[in-house]
């Protein structure tokens, strides 16, 4: 089957591992099923890979992606939950979980195996387009915001770094909940975009906002963190998925953490509890996954391009 793959790893040109080819299919086992992918979306995870993190050499070949929506061996149309072994469901119960291709083939492919339990119905009101980019970025996005800041309609939130896909999740997702939502990006037409979707209002990175915030909603990294920390309100919770501009910020700011005894929650995925009730959201409130463009799976190399350049807005989505 024709498949988007590593085979190589290289930190500084992680590029240069990317291949697209011929892969075997995937081997059935006992507890585990086969989904013939129809839309797959692109996360930075995919780029991480390709620079060794969370993949060893020893694991190449390795078809990447994570996010997948499809068919199942019965003929339903299906969402793929990509965090594997949380359960122990198909895998055993001593085996950590782990994101789908830490361990075992990905979705950027004509077909995927994954465990039985790990597969969720798609609702008919979404495309395989759009239920393609919720298992990741999205899923991450409302376990920050719902689950681990625990902010309530009427609140406050900081979204740094407009554009991305957790980001991008997390403005859509916080304005149709009724939150107030706040954001930041290096870029005016990022900015106005992200109005456009819902917040209140869009700054550069590091501008005074009209008030402190309930949470912040990081994933920048080390270039936001101090202006995240000093956003807050007292009390006020920074939920962390994600450092894509380095994990060391020049200022830890740990006076005012503990002083303002603000919260700084890590955040990881979702469960699949989640990631249906994320699905139902979509459903209730007419919210849809914001798409920068889609690409068939044959061009998966210029969607990688385009996600290393920061050159979107939004998922990047491969078809099959």
């Amino acid at each position: 089957m024709f498949a988007a793959y590593a085979a190589r790893i290289d930190r500084d040109q992680p590029l240069n591992g990317l291949e697209l080819g011929e892969r075997p299919d995937p081997e059935a086992r006992p507890g585990w099923t086969t989904v013939t992918v129809k839309a797959a979306s692109l996360n930075h995870h995919d780029l991480w890979s390709l620079r060794g993190v969370g993949l060893g050499e020893e694991a190449l070949p390795m078809i990447l992606g994570c996010d997948a929506a499809g068919i199942d061996e019965d003929g339903n149309e299906v969402v793929v939950h990509s965090v594997i072994g949380q359960s122990g469901h198909g895998v055993g119960p001593r085996e950590p979980r782990s994101i789908l291709t830490e361990r075992y083939q990905g979705t950027f492919a004509e077909r995927v195996t994954v465990p039985a339990w790990n597969v969720l119905p798609k609702p008919k009101e979404l495309t395989f387009e759009q239920a393609a980019c919720l298992p990741t970025a999205w899923l991450t996005a409302y376990r920050m915001l719902f689950t681990n800041a625990g902010v309530r309609p009427g609140q406050s939130i900081l979204v740094q770094g407009a554009g991305g896909g957790v980001a991008t999740a997390a403005i859509v997702l916080g304005a149709a909940a009724g939150l107030r939502v706040y954001a930041t990006s290096r870029d005016e037409a990022k900015r106005k975009r992200a109005v456009e979707l819902g917040a209140e209002a869009a700054f550069e990175p590091g501008a005074r906002l009209p008030q402190r915030v309930d949470a912040v909603i990081e994933t920048v990294g080390a270039a936001t963190w101090s202006h995240s920390v000093k956003s807050l309100k007292p009390g006020g919770t920074l939920v962390i998925s994600g450092a894509t501009s380095g994990t060391n910020p020049p200022a830890a700011e740990l006076n005012r953490i503990f002083f303002l005894e603000l919260k700084v929650v890590g955040s990881t995925m979702g469960t699949k509890d989640e990631l249906a009730d994320l699905l139902s959201f979509c459903v209730a409130t007419g919210v849809r996954p914001v798409i920068d463009s889609v690409l068939p799976l044959d061009r998966a190399r210029e969607a990688f391009e385009k996600m290393a350049g920061g050159d979107l807005f939004g998922k990047v989505v491969l078809t099959v």
